[in-house]
């Protein structure tokens, strides 16, 4: 089991859509049977305006599988303009280990 969280520095005023985002996101994991997903906001981080999602997958394959099949358009259309909202970001990947 694989814990994967992106970290997203926002654009000031960008926080909202980026969070939509992500909730589409975690949506379309969770139905496709994927994993399970959660999405934070910052009450105190190392930037202002930062958002987190982060999704529990069986593998790495398995987290590259929310992209593609019968929703890659549907993710596609999440996606379109993310870079407008966004400064910069990270992904961090963790074995789960309890």
């Amino acid at each position: 089991m694989l814990m994967i969280r992106d970290v997203v520095y926002c654009k000031a005023g960008k926080v909202r859509p980026m969070v939509d985002k992500f909730l589409a996101t975690a949506k379309l994991v969770e139905r496709r049977g994927l994993g399970t997903a959660r999405v934070y906001t910052d009450v105190s981080a190392e930037r202002y305006w930062t958002v987190v999602g982060e999704f529990d997958v069986e593998s790495l394959e398995a987290f590259q599988a929310i992209g593609k099949g019968d929703e890659a358009e549907e993710f596609s259309s999440i996606w379109e303009g993310y870079h407008d909202l966004v400064d910069h970001g990270r992904r961090e990947i963790y074995t789960v280990e309890g």
